[in-house]
């Protein structure tokens, strides 16, 4: 829509340009200065669209250079690598990142991967081994050899000149590594800081010592907050010798950060990673089916719970309409608790009084909203009873005294053990992002109908009579 002071103008569709390039009739020469006008992000996106033939002769267009810089990009690198003679995929494995490399080795044949590696250049091939030596929830399996490193001891000149010298094959210049002669690590220098320096100034000057760095064989789960914490552009990558191995860059870091979230929202599901859209039928079944097991039954607990009070629910058959209501807050509740506790313990240094305070404040949250809900509760589901469905003042408003009380104390009880059971969990050594979502879930069903029947056995039948 346009008006007079206000033109929306719609976003250009440049993958069905970059495909409708491919696909005319241009001289190759033409064709390819058209496609260089295009990022290589949107030209990645364009393969999507084209057909196998149409892609192979975007292959046959591009150099090798850009070729690769297109691939860093792609989704489906593998079908798409997959698409070019052995003699170009080597090629491009070579220039793109190495990390990269790595992962599509990883998923090729035994007898495809040492074919493709044993055509790569040593100093390629030297990289690809070393990031496979690594497991893949290792940091170093995510670590990328573009980096510059220069050694102590020079002057700002020297070290001048030693970027430029490595800068045509490491790309990654804002941040400039300091090594001793055996490459341990030493520092680090900012590229601002080097191009202000004076040319005769001893490095040593302005060499960051305290730069923070992570070890290759650590976990992944264990480097990514205190990583997080910082905000640098890249950091490195040591050896058990101290060495300076390989760095992280602010995509690989962001990336990770990307997949803890993903990991994170899978186990609160009670899977023990995410699952992707490809993954085989039984690789997906084997992750969910032992949380389900367990669940399955804790669930007979609770059911076997609810058939102990069936003397209750046969002479007061109306108080089972409200059931969902109690069962379904406690939950929301438990859920919120769980969320800001996961949250919360992701800081290693969180102390036992902390945590105390949490949970402290966790019941107080649950108690609060508890009571104010129990009230609402109270009038509207009183009012409900006896105005629209005909009961008797006296019951209807003994049932919904019933169902505010039990809705206060199941708030307040699933707050805690959706703040306690992490806790519990993290002491244990149990990671608590994968047991507690499903397992409070059921917890707070077990809370919910203990708390609602209980209640109404004491309050409806054994007090009141009805």
């Amino acid at each position: 829509m346009e008006t007079e002071n206000n033109v929306t103008t719609a976003r250009p569709d440049y993958k069905s340009e970059i495909a409708a390039i491919v696909k005319s009739n241009l001289t190759p020469k033409l064709m390819r200065e058209r496609l260089l006008d295009y990022h290589e992000n949107d030209i990645a996106a364009s393969l999507a669209v084209l057909q196998k033939d149409e892609r192979r002769r975007l292959y046959s267009i591009l150099d090798i250079a850009t070729l690769s810089d297109v691939f860093e990009y792609a989704e489906e690198l593998d079908v798409y690598l997959g698409e070019l003679n052995i003699r170009k995929r080597v090629e491009i494995l070579s220039r793109i990142e190495v990390s990269t490399a790595a992962a599509y080795l990883e998923g090729l044949e035994k007898k495809d991967r040492d074919t493709v590696i044993e055509l790569m250049a040593e100093e390629t091939r030297r990289e690809i081994i070393l990031l496979a030596s690594f497991d893949k929830d290792e940091i170093g399996s995510k670590m990328t050899t573009n980096y510059i490193s220069v050694r102590s001891g020079l002057d700002v000149r020297e070290a001048m000149n030693e970027l430029i010298a490595q800068a045509a094959e490491n790309d990654n210049v804002s941040t400039i590594y300091v090594v001793d002669t055996d490459d341990t690590f030493v520092g680090a220098i900012d590229l601002k800081d080097l191009i202000r320096a004076r040319s005769g100034r001893p490095l040593d000057d302005i060499i960051m010592t305290s730069y923070p760095y992570v070890y290759a064989n650590e976990p992944i789960e264990d480097c990514i907050e205190r990583i997080r914490g910082y905000s640098e552009d890249s950091f490195p990558v040591l050896d058990r010798d101290n060495r300076l191995t390989g760095v992280l860059t602010a995509q690989d870091i962001g990336q990770l950060i990307e997949d803890e979230i993903g990991d994170d929202y899978a186990k609160l599901g009670g899977l023990i990673a995410e699952e992707e859209l490809k993954e085989p039928l039984k690789q997906s079944i084997g992750k969910r089916l032992p949380w389900l097991i367990v669940l399955f039954g804790f669930g007979l607990i609770v059911s076997a719970v609810v058939g102990v009070f069936d003397k209750v629910v046969s002479s007061l058959t109306l108080i089972v309409s409200f059931q969902s209501l109690i069962l379904g807050m406690a939950g929301n509740v438990g859920t919120q608790s769980l969320a800001v506790t996961i949250r919360s313990l992701t800081d290693e240094n969180l102390s036992g009084k902390q945590k105390l305070y949490l949970i402290f404040k966790e019941a107080r949250v649950g108690l609060c909203n508890g009571l104010i809900l129990g009230a609402l509760s109270f009038c509207l589901i009183g009012l409900y009873l006896f105005l629209l469905k005909g009961e008797p003042a006296t019951l209807a408003f003994a049932v919904s005294m019933c169902t505010g009380i039990a809705l206060t104390v199941s708030m307040l009880l699933s707050g805690i053990a959706g703040t306690a059971i992490p806790i519990i969990f993290k002491k244990i050594k149990i990671d608590p992002a994968v047991a507690s979502g499903p397992f409070i879930t059921t917890v707070n069903d077990l809370v919910a109908v203990v708390t609602y029947y209980g209640l109404a056995w004491i309050l409806l039948i054994n007090t009141l009579g009805l």
